[in-house]
C-alpha cells in the first residue's frame, strides 16, 4: 500500500494573499457619476481660506533628507532667496544663504569637505557657524524632509521647530519623495488637493468609484475631507481604502489611509514657492512625502527593497503630478488675468 502524499496547503485566492479586489460591474470613464456639483467652488475655496490662516512658523519644506550629500549642499531658491544645506563636521544640519558674502559666488556650486563648505572662487570656509557676514537659518531634518525658516519672508512668530504632520516612524515605514515644478502659486497647489472629486475624472489611470463621504463644515475643527477611493492595480484589480485630507497650514496638505490596505499610510504634498521665473510669473515646488506602511508579513521585504521601490513611487506620483501641476498652473493663469470662475 502506498503511502498517502502530504496535502498541499489550501492556497487564498489572489484577492486574499495580495491587497486586491475585483472590481465588480465596472463602469466606463464616461458613464461614471458627475462630481461638478458636488466640487463647489465655495467650499474648496473656504477649506483654502482656512488652510492659509493656519500658522507655519515661517518654515518652509525645501526637499528630500535623502538629497543632503556629504560632498555638495542642497540648493533651493525660496521665495526669492538662494538657501543652501549640508551637515556640518558633526552631522548636523545647517542653512543659509547661498550667495558667498565676499563678491557673491553661487554657493550651491561649491564642495562640502569634511563637513565644511568651501567657496569655489576664493576658498572662503563656512563651517555653519556665522563667519565674514555669512549668517545661518534655522534648519530642521524631520527624517524624511529638510525644512528651513525663513522670518523675513514669513513674517509670522517663529517656532522652534516645524509643524511636522503625524506619520509612521520612518525607520518601519517605505519612504519616497518627488518633487516638481510649475508655474503658479502655492495656494493653487493647496486647492487642487482640497478639490478630492476630480482624482477619479482626471486621473482614471489610478483612481476610480471615488466618493466624497465627508466634507468639512464652517464650524468644524477637523477641516477635513473623507474619501472612499479605489487605487487602480491591473485590469478590473483594485485596492479599496478610506482617506482623509487636512490642510494643516497653507502651504501643507496630508492624506492619510485610515481603512483599508495600508491604514496609517500618509501623503503629505508642500507647496514651496520659488519666486517669479524669467516673465516674472510665480514658480512653486511642489515636494511631495510618501511614507507607507503595511501590517502584512510581505511588507518587511518591500521595505528592504526599497531602493527598488522609490523610484517607482516617485513614477507613479509624477504621472499624478503633470497632471495636478497643468490643473495648478491653469488655475493660477485664470485667477492672474480675472478669469477664474471659483
Amino acid at each position: 500500500m502506498k503511502p498517502a502524499r502530504p496535502s498541499r496547503p489550501k492556497r487564498l485566492p489572489l484577492t486574499k494573499r495580495l491587497p486586491l479586489t475585483l472590481r465588480r460591474d465596472p463602469v466606463a470613464w464616461e458613464r461614471q457619476r458627475p462630481t461638478w456639483r458636488e466640487a463647489r467652488p465655495a467650499l474648496i475655496a473656504d477649506a483654502l481660506r482656512r488652510a492659509q490662516a493656519r500658522p507655519t512658523g515661517n518654515w518652509y519644506v525645501v526637499g528630500a533628507s535623502r538629497e543632503l550629500r556629504p560632498d555638495r549642499p542642497l540648493a533651493r531658491t525660496v521665495a526669492g532667496h538662494e538657501a543652501v544645506l549640508w551637515r556640518d563636521a558633526e552631522g548636523r544640519l545647517v542653512a543659509g544663504p547661498g550667495s558667498c558674502p565676499h563678491l557673491g559666488a553661487p554657493l550651491r556650486d561649491s564642495p562640502v569637505r569634511c563637513g565644511t563648505l568651501v567657496c569655489h572662487w576664493h576658498g572662503l570656509a563656512l563651517n555653519g557657524m556665522p563667519f565674514a557676514g555669512w549668517e545661518p537659518w534655522p534648519a530642521h531634518d524631520d527624517g524624511v524632509l529638510v525644512w528651513v525658516r525663513l522670518d523675513e519672508v514669513g513674517a509670522e512668530e517663529p517656532t522652534a521647530r516645524p509643524a511636522v504632520p503625524g506619520r509612521p516612524a520612518a525607520a518601519g515605514a517605505l519612504t519616497a519623495v518627488y518633487t516638481a515644478v510649475g508655474v503658479c502659486e502655492p495656494d493653487d497647489v493647496v486647492a487642487n488637493r482640497l478639490d478630492p472629486w476630480h482624482g477619479a475624472w482626471f486621473h482614471p489611470y489610478s483612481f476610480v468609484d471615488l466618493t466624497v463621504a465627508r466634507t468639512p463644515g464652517r464650524a468644524d475643527e477637523s477641516d477635513s475631507f473623507t474619501v472612499d477611493v479605489s487605487f487602480r492595480a491591473a485590469g478590473r484589480l483594485v485596492v479599496p481604502v478610506r482617506a482623509v485630507f487636512t490642510a494643516p497650514g497653507p502651504r501643507t496638505v496630508v492624506m492619510r489611509i485610515i481603512e483599508g490596505e495600508g491604514q496609517g499610510s500618509v501623503v503629505e504634498t508642500h507647496a514651496t514657492p520659488l519666486g517669479p521665473d524669467a516673465l516674472g510669473r510665480p514658480r512653486t515646488a511642489v515636494v511631495e512625502a510618501v511614507v507607507a506602511t503595511s501590517e502584512r508579513p510581505g511588507f518587511a521585504v518591500a521595505r528592504r527593497a526599497a531602493p527598488l521601490l522609490r523610484p517607482l513611487i516617485r513614477a507613479a506620483a509624477g504621472r499624478l503630478w503633470r497632471d495636478d501641476l497643468a490643473y495648478a498652473e491653469r488655475r493660477w493663469a485664470l485667477r492672474s488675468s480675472g478669469g477664474f470662475p471659483g
